[in-house]
């Protein structure tokens, strides 16, 4: 049975992105592997930009406990991407978010998956709870869907 496609509509935040010629593999296109960087940088910008994790200094840190990507359609460097967030689903300390990689102007994502990252202590690595700020920008994400 075929998967279904995600639509631009089913992500409330998105990321450009740019490939590069390393990403694409010795068949011309992106390799497997390079989707899961995307997803990363995606989920990672959005922290970052709406929740305020300073990568260097936070005392707690997001950290992939689990990931999964579905391919649908190739891409290829020189291509430019954007990469859509939403909260799948969000607990006191660990986060599911789906992501989807789109063609510039394509509306059904060429891959989607999910990526789980669990809040630590920088220091222990013991799980703790997602900090405020943090928390408010997930919610954010995941209201009105």
């Amino acid at each position: 049975m075929p998967l279904v496609r995600p639509r631009a509509s089913d992500y409330r935040y998105f990321v450009p992105i740019s490939t590069r010629w390393m990403d694409n593999d010795v068949y011309g296109h992106v390799n497997n592997v390079t989707y899961y960087s995307y997803f990363d940088t995606v989920a990672n910008h959005f922290l970052i930009r709406e929740g305020g994790l300073d990568i260097e200094r936070s005392d707690v840190i997001g950290l992939v406990v689990e990931s999964k990507c579905n391919y649908h359609a190739p891409l290829a460097y020189p291509q430019q991407l954007r990469g859509g967030l939403r909260i799948d689903k969000l607990g006191q300390r660990s986060v599911v978010y789906g992501v989807g990689i789109f063609a510039e102007h394509e509306d059904e994502a060429a891959a989607d998956g999910h990526f789980v990252h669990v809040f630590v202590d920088r220091a222990t690595r013991k799980p703790t709870a997602i900090p405020d700020r943090i928390l408010a920008a997930l919610e954010s994400l995941r209201d009105g869907l």
